[in-house]
């Protein structure tokens, strides 16, 4: 049975089958670190009963209150090749979807590459929306060129109105995000 548990420090050294799947974003320690210390109720792992980690999750909440954007953020969300397909992702998604309604969240909102159609596909059919797409958000290797992405939102219970999931009508640059 998968366990879903918070991730721990001893993680970090357990979680390169999980990581170099190339369209998973690789921090330096001190980062995962800063979550772990900062967001440790957004930072979740599937783990298999033999003790493998099969997935995770990495999150935070942000914005402003008065200005209707305090919001959960998904970092990262990563599943092994081995165990894609098992709904792992959908339920790390739901866990911190929970845990940003509780902290009074109006939506929650997620970076993904334009190109990365089956990520995008997948959280349209977990209810996000674009929101707007950012220009060379992705930075590139091998002199290719950096990648846009889309900003991906869905609206929690607190946003009566949904206005936090109105699309923009024009795309925005990296520096322009708050």
């Amino acid at each position: 049975m998968t366990t879903l548990r918070a991730f721990t420090c001893d993680d970090l050294f357990k979680f390169n089958n999980i990581n170099l799947d190339p369209l998973t974003e690789t921090y330096g320690i001190p980062f995962y670190l800063q979550y772990l210390a900062h967001w440790p109720e957004y930072f979740i792992v599937a783990e298999a009963p033999g003790g493998e980690l099969m997935g995770y999750i990495m999150g935070k909440a942000e914005g402003s209150v008065a200005r209707e954007e305090w919001h959960g953020h998904v970092t990262a969300l990563s599943v092994a090749p081995e165990f894609r397909r098992l709904g792992l992702a959908a339920k790390l998604m739901e866990l911190l979807e929970e845990i940003s309604e509780r902290k009074g969240g109006f939506f929650v909102d997620l970076f993904v590459r334009v190109s990365n159609q089956v990520a995008v596909n997948m959280y349209k059919q977990l209810g996000y929306s674009v929101y707007r797409t950012v220009i060379e958000y992705y930075s590139a290797s091998n002199n290719e060129p950096d990648e846009d992405a889309y900003d991906m939102r869905k609206a929690l219970s607190r946003d009566l109105d949904k206005k936090s999931i109105i699309p923009l009508p024009h795309p925005v640059r990296p520096e322009d995000i708050e």
